[in-house]
Order: structure tokens, then C-alpha cells, then sequence
């Protein structure tokens, strides 16, 4: 039996932080997975998805182009080829997720689906080995709703979808959260007839309601009809479509709708993969739709085996699962050294277009948690940078406390995504907005947007009450 100072389960973004971090630091090490290194961001999840929204941007970039005085003479999209294209990205980047890379580092690699025999017992493909540190990195995979007839008339996943040979001509996806709107977007700027349906009444139903509201308008820019408020109660194939029959759930309206296209795509989240691990064999707690119990140091209720990434059932995000593998293993190799989470300041992205980025809490959060809070504003259409570009939909939002400390940052705005970190590092570091203020900003550039709405705090302060009548006192005393 082999003995390994680290067996990792998973091979996904925590599982080769962790396996790679520790090999470097001599440990004996064992990763294992089921099929493939990379796990499902570079499979199903952001690479091969982002390159999709990439696709669908340049599509609409095309028909917008006599904006910049281009004439194109058309768009027409070869789905295949799009595809293909995406399969290629995924190619590139699987370079770095090579098995023979890790081994290189003195890392065992193994496929195959395996088990726990005891708490310090793993097999795989009948083979057993011994740990004396674990971390479960097993990730997720999409739920597919309890709805009648949704599986027997071939419901698609965010997983599925990426192997759809041609281009559906209309598409009506489950669920309006993050998945469902990027696909929605991709699909339509594609050339697809799509439909929404979300049980509440927004899209993006943990995201900032103002601005959430404002993307729901961009969506219908993009021909997107989102039914909201409604229930789906059956799906059933129907003539060569998918009808989906639903109800209403607003007070306000009643009835059943039936909505019919050539698709039908469940985007409703995402479950821990917890099953056929016999974790119970190893004295690891767990449940099926939270995850595998952590404590702050992400250790599990069995002291020596750790877990990281989705499979805990929080923050689904790849950028999370490497921060998770970085706690993970430092507290299993060094246990003395005990970090801890700190999940105050956590960021991340829609990847539609424009994107929506997030850190921290909404306003009506922060008013719940922290009472009298203020609330700053910007418009991307005084973003002179996005302007120039013709890309100047969106906000930026942000909730400080009373003594102008950041409380969660939003910004719907054209690359989002990449402005973000500012706000998240002020926030885990405690610097208030009127530093963002004070910082210079090159010119002309998105982040201006940042430094505008920071400077709607000084507005504040130096142009409204008792301050601009002092203000003229102080400068005619001076003359």
C-alpha cells in the first residue's frame, strides 16, 4: 500500500493549487480524479463559457459597427466554427493542467472513481492508499429541477450545452441567475429566439435589485423575453418543440402560459459532489445539497482530512476554490499555523455585457446589518473612456458607513469584472472611499468611473449644509 503525506480528491482549480503547492514543499503527494485534470472551469465552466461570450460579443460588435463608421455588409454566424473555437481556447489553456506536468513535480496522478475504506484509507481502481492528510476538492454539478417531463424531453445543462452541434433556433432557459443569463446572452447575440423564466421577480436575484433592474432592460436590447414571477410546472415534447407550461406567482397577475422552442436549458444552480465518496466511512460529515461541513480553518468533522472549493457549498467560484486551497493546505502540512477564512470582502462576475461585478453587501443588506449607511452613485455615461467606446451602459454603486468605510461595491459597466479589485482591496484593508478620491486615475480610462463615484463623497461633504457658507467667509477672509 502507498503512503502519501497528502492525498487531494479532485483535480479541478483547488485540488492542483493544492497539489502543486504541496509537492513544491517536498510533500509526498496523490492526486486523484475521475476523468480529467482542469476541473469544471475548464471543461464546462469559464473558459469554454467566457470564450462563448467572447464570440457572441464580437457578433454584436459586428451589427453595431456603422456606430464607428465600418460598414461590414452583415453578420452571419458559423456556429460550428464558433465551437470550434472555443474547443481550441480550452486546448490552449489545458496545457497547464497536463498530468505529466504534475508528475514532473514529484506528484502521483490517478484517474478513476474512488472511495474512502477508513479515515486515512483511499482506493481507487482497486488500489488503496494510505493518507495521513486528505483535501476533498470534488467540486459541483448542475441541478437538473424535480419538474415533470424536463429530463424525458432532453433538457440541456450548462454542460450539455457546450456540445450542441448547431445553433438552436429558439431556447427557453430555467432560471435567470448567473448561468442562465450569460447562456441567454450567448445564445441570442448567436442568432437564437431566448426566453427566461425566473421564480422571482428579477434576474440576478442576489445582486444589487437597482442594477439588476437596469440589466434586465440590456437584456431585452438583446431580444431576450424574461417571464418573471413564474413557476414551471411541466415540460413535454410536443410537434418537433419543448413545451414548458407555467404559472403565475404574482399576486398582481393569474393564468398559465405555455412557451415553446426547439430547446430547453435547466440553469437553476449548481450541487457539492459529495456522492460515492463513503465519506461516512471516513467520519466526515456531509449533506447533499450543503456540501461537506468546514469549520473557518476548512477542516471537516474528521481533524486530519481538509475540504475546499464547491463542494463545501459556498461560493461557487474558481477564484474562491484557489483561495480555498491555499487555507486548506497550509493548514494541513502546518496545522500549528491554523489560518482562517476571511470572507468579508469576496468578489466576483457576471460575464454578460456589460458586466456585473459585486463585492461585499447590497444596500438594502447593509441598511439591515448596519442602519444609517450613505449611498454613491456614477454613471457609466460620464465615463468619458466608455463613452469613446460606445460602451456607456451601467453604474457604479457604492454603500459605505458613516465614517465613508466601503460596505459592498457594485458596478454594472463594461469590463466590471476588471475594475472590481480596487473596491475589494480598499474593503479588506479598511481604506475609506474618500482614498479612492484622493488616488490619481489615468485618464482617459474606465477606472475614472471609480475615482467619480468616490468623488461623489467630497460633493457631499464640501457642497451641501453648513460647509459652503463657511467655505466663502473663510475665502473672503483671505483676500
Amino acid at each position: 500500500m502507498k503512503e502519501f503525506d497528502l492525498i487531494i480528491i479532485g483535480g479541478g482549480v483547488a485540488g492542483l493549487v493544492s497539489a502543486s503547492g504541496a509537492a513544491q514543499l517536498g510533500a509526498r503527494v496523490a492526486l486523484i480524479d475521475k476523468t480529467s485534470l482542469g476541473g469544471d472551469c475548464l471543461r464546462t465552466g469559464c473558459v469554454p463559457t467566457k470564450r462563448l461570450v467572447r464570440s457572441a460579443k464580437v457578433a454584436s460588435l459586428l451589427r453595431r459597427a456603422g456606430e464607428f463608421g465600418i460598414k461590414t455588409g452583415g453578420v452571419e454566424v458559423d456556429f460550428p466554427a464558433v465551437m470550434d473555437a472555443m474547443r481550441r481556447t480550452q486546448a490552449r489553456i489545458a496545457e497547464n493542467d497536463d498530468p505529466e506536468r504534475f508528475r514532473r513535480m514529484g506528484v502521483e496522478v490517478m484517474f478513476g472513481a474512488g472511495k474512502f475504506l477508513d479515515p486515512h484509507t483511499f482506493e481507487v481502481n482497486g488500489e488503496r492508499l494510505k493518507g495521513r492528510r486528505f483535501i476533498i476538492a470534488t467540486g459541483s454539478s448542475p441541478v437538473i429541477p424535480s419538474v415533470p417531463g424536463l429530463k424525458e424531453a432532453g433538457a440541456l445543462t450548462n454542460e450539455t450545452a457546450l456540445g450542441l452541434k448547431s445553433l438552436p433556433a429558439s431556447i427557453i432557459i430555467l432560471g435567470g441567475g448567473p448561468i442562465g443569463v450569460e447562456f441567454g446572452q450567448i445564445f441570442a447575440r448567436l442568432g437564437s429566439k431566448v426566453t427566461i423564466i425566473e421564480r422571482q421577480g428579477q434576474v440576478l436575484s442576489r445582486e444589487e435589485r437597482e442594477l439588476s433592474s437596469l440589466l434586465r432592460d440590456y437584456l431585452a436590447e438583446d431580444g431576450i423575453e424574461v417571464a418573471f414571477n413564474t413557476e414551471v410546472k411541466e415540460v413535454k415534447a410536443e410537434g418537433g418543440v419543448k413545451a414548458v407550461y407555467t404559472r403565475s406567482l404574482s399576486p398582481s397577475l393569474s393564468g398559465e402560459r405555455v412557451f415553446r422552442a426547439e430547446e430547453v436549458m435547466a440553469a437553476i444552480g449548481r450541487s457539492p459532489n459529495v456522492e460515492g465518496l463513503a465519506l461516512d466511512a471516513a467520519g466526515v460529515e456531509s449533506d447533499a445539497r450543503k456540501g461537506i461541513k468546514t469549520d473557518e480553518h476548512l477542516k471537516t468533522t474528521q481533524p486530519h482530512i481538509y475540504a475546499a472549493g464547491d463542494c463545501i457549498g459556498s461560493f461557487a467560484f474558481t477564484h474562491v476554490a484557489e483561495y480555498h486551497a491555499g487555507i486548506a493546505l497550509g493548514n494541513a502540512l502546518f496545522p500549528f499555523f491554523k489560518r482562517k477564512l476571511e470572507l468579508n470582502a469576496v468578489p466576483w462576475t457576471t460575464f454578460i455585457d456589460p458586466e456585473l461585478a459585486r463585492v461585499g453587501l447590497t444596500e438594502d443588506e447593509a441598511r439591515d446589518k448596519h442602519g444609517k449607511v450613505k449611498v454613491y452613485r456614477f454613471p457609466f455615461t460620464s465615463v468619458d473612456r466608455a463613452v469613446i467606446e460606445g460602451e456607456p451602459r451601467g453604474l457604479v454603486k457604492v454603500i459605505t458607513d458613516k465614517k465613508a468605510r466601503i460596505l459592498g461595491a457594485h458596478i454594472l459597466g463594461p469590463g466590471a469584472g476588471e475594475l472590481l479589485p480596487e473596491f475589494t482591496l480598499a474593503m479588506r484593508k479598511g481604506i475609506p472611499i474618500s482614498d479612492i478620491s484622493r488616488t490619481i486615475h489615468v485618464y482617459p480610462t474606465r477606472s475614472m468611473g471609480l475615482k467619480r463615484v468616490a468623488d461623489e463623497y467630497y460633493k457631499e461633504r464640501l457642497f451641501t449644509g453648513w460647509f459652503p457658507k463657511a467655505s466663502k467667509a473663510l475665502i473672503r477672509r483671505g483676500r
